[in-house]
């Protein structure tokens, strides 16, 4: 089986609130994928029904291998010690502690220190080992770099490659569209409780990029064209510059992020 993760026609609905309208998608055994959406698209009710923390009302799921969750928020214990957390969670598991994975995470320096007194982002190191506790094939990781500082944004980019690298399947969500371009082969943005694009970030850019901002620069200042054939746009500038002997300095061509193409999808702009 080359997937990871299969989901068929997945439906859930809370009370008369359909929030799930019959999902398909899947995740293939080692990306990096991410799933998207606004507040209220279903993005964390489709997780949870993943990871089996939430009940579906049908559909089907198929997890091929064990998981690993990283939650965006934890339950820990204020006064629990780095370590003690790691050691609860090994023999929850059964497992032997990965020292190894503790150093590379930073964990052995916090091992005496409370859950309380850690940062931000020594308590997202310390979410993230507990995760790989169990040595998954599929880990979830939900914003875990929220609310860090650059520096720590890049070490949990690093991380996230390396588990990659290791041949394992991460499940990835983020509001930062930089970090899921940067990282993720490919995305799916939910709308309304159903799948309004799957693909790479270069096939987003392709499917519904073709709205272009055209930048000139010249002695006399700068102007903007928008523009959604950009051939026929750019010749008439050229032709409309040349003929009023205008000297052109620069031209820089805009099709749009993917922020902003995330953006138009999940609010259903054309």
């Amino acid at each position: 089986m080359n997937n990871a993760v299969q989901v068929e026609n997945l439906k859930k609905s809370y009370n008369n609130n359909t929030v799930l309208k019959g999902l398909n998608f899947e995740v293939r055994k080692g990306e990096i994928f991410a799933l998207l959406g606004i507040n209220g698209a279903g993005k964390t009710t489709t997780l949870e029904c993943i990871e089996g923390l939430r009940k579906y009302d049908s559909g089907n799921i198929i997890v091929n291998g064990k998981m690993g969750i990283q939650l965006q928020t934890s339950s820990l214990p204020e006064h629990m010690k780095a370590m003690e957390a790691v050691k609860l969670f090994a023999k929850w598991n059964k497992v032997e502690i990965d020292y190894s994975m503790l150093e590379a995470l930073g964990i052995t320096k916090l091992a005496r220190k409370r859950y309380g007194e850690m940062s931000t982002g020594q308590k997202n190191r310390l979410q993230l080992a507990l995760a790989l506790v169990r040595d998954p094939e599929i880990v979830f990781l939900d914003e875990p770099t929220a609310g860090l500082d650059v520096e720590a944004r890049i070490f949990f980019h690093e991380e996230i490659r390396k588990l990659k690298e290791r041949g394992k399947t991460i499940i990835l969500s983020s509001h930062d569209m930089t970090e899921v371009e940067s990282l993720c082969d490919r995305i799916a943005i939910l709308r309304n409780g159903e799948i309004a694009f799957i693909g790479t970030a270069e096939e987003l850019t392709t499917e519904i990029g073709q709205h272009f901002t055209i930048t000139i620069k010249t002695i006399q200042g700068v102007e903007q064209y928008d523009s959604d054939n950009i051939s026929d746009t750019m010749l008439k500038i050229l032709e409309q510059y040349k003929q009023s002997e205008v000297s052109i300095q620069d031209i820089k061509i805009d099709r749009g992020t993917l922020e902003e193409h995330f953006i138009n999808i999940s609010r259903g702009n054309d």
